[in-house]
């Protein structure tokens, strides 16, 4: 699986491992190459064989919906069909803030983490959802 946080400026990729159970980052993509031309993330698409793009859904701390969310489902969509793959959409509320959080813990400074957040929200996110994933599993549902 493939997990992108989309943003207006960059895209950030993570991947999991082929069992689904961790999920790491990957690259950042810079977003209006990549909705201009998905060659590149066609060619990870392909390369690790992914099977299901997972794309953060930034919702409000209230749950809900609003103008980001419809611009994330509309890029999500656009690029699953541009790379003939299955898209899922995962609430990715404060993943950027947790990833910065961790990010200082260990070291890297505020002016050096710029780019490389958006491929560790993006792993944030996708081990969420691979967690949800299990958790439903286990429950039987």
């Amino acid at each position: 699986m493939l997990g992108l946080d989309i943003g207006s400026v960059r895209v950030g990729v993570a991947i999991s491992d082929p069992s689904g159970s961790v999920a790491v980052p990957r690259t950042v993509l810079d977003a209006k190459r990549l909705f201009d031309d998905p060659s590149e993330l066609k060619a990870i698409v392909e390369d690790e064989g992914v099977g299901l793009l997972v794309v953060g859904l930034p919702v409000t701390m209230a749950g809900e919906e609003g103008p980001q969310a419809d611009r994330a489902r509309s890029a999500g969509d656009a690029l699953g069909a541009a790379l003939g793959v299955p898209v899922e959409y995962f609430d990715e509320r404060l993943t950027s803030a947790e990833a910065s959080a961790a990010m200082r813990s260990g070291g890297v400074k505020t002016r050096d983490q710029r780019g490389r957040i958006d491929a560790a929200a993006a792993a944030l996110m996708l081990q969420a959802y691979l967690d949800s994933r299990k958790a439903r599993r286990s429950d039987g549902k």
